[in-house]
């Protein structure tokens, strides 16, 4: 007789696995709703969420100034924000 719960257990498995992938991936996208004022070492809040920016932390305006109301992906490592870069408009519609 074949344990029931074995195909239950295989499937929470499964989405426990991909989620933890999900959470792997280190790019986020969203529009800048706040930045620091002066410079770029601060708190960058971006699709809602705040990134704490440090002299290490690469600022790549390479589609444009990264002004509030514009799309940017945050390149994280761990807790450390490694990259905040401007994207194409596009890219957060």
């Amino acid at each position: 007789m074949k344990n029931p719960s074995i195909p239950a257990m295989t499937l929470a498995f499964s989405a426990l696995v991909f989620s933890l992938g999900v959470l792997a991936d280190d790019d986020f996208y969203g529009i800048v709703d706040g930045r620091p004022l002066d410079g770029a070492v601060g708190d960058w809040v971006i699709g809602g969420r705040t990134f704490p920016a440090t002299n290490a932390t690469k600022i790549d305006t390479d589609d444009g100034p990264l002004d509030i109301g514009v799309c940017a992906s945050v390149d994280t490592e761990g807790q450390r924000v490694e990259e905040i870069e401007s994207e194409p408009a596009q890219t957060c519609a």
